[in-house]
């Protein structure tokens, strides 16, 4: 199994109703993409908040394997979705962390 970890830091006109329809469309690709286990998308309460670099929301995709991870990253749906992301976020590039790893 892959966990797909995404660490976000929007920008700071970023509506909570956006943030909130983004998250639903990604939960929505479990319908689409075969192989996604589970997603669910979490602030960040750490209190080293010094350490956290703005990434201050999170999700997460739990896919079957690495092949079920390759069809979300070429998925299309995904992919506008990804640039919808991109464009809240401070610093566009900048404003993102992804971590993959096994479980």
């Amino acid at each position: 199994m892959i966990r797909h970890l995404v660490f976000l830091n929007y920008a700071d006109d970023v509506a909570q109703d956006t943030k909130d329809a983004l998250m639903r469309d990604l939960a929505a690709l479990q319908d689409e993409v075969d192989g996604i286990e589970a997603f669910s998308a979490r602030p960040n309460v750490s209190p080293e908040t010094g350490f956290i670099h703005g990434l201050a929301e999170m999700f997460w995709f739990d896919f079957r394997d690495a092949q079920a991870r390759d069809a979300y990253l070429a998925n299309e749906t995904h992919k506008a979705i990804g640039a919808r992301i991109m464009a809240s976020l401070r610093g566009g590039a900048d404003g993102i962390f992804v971590c993959d790893v096994e479980l």
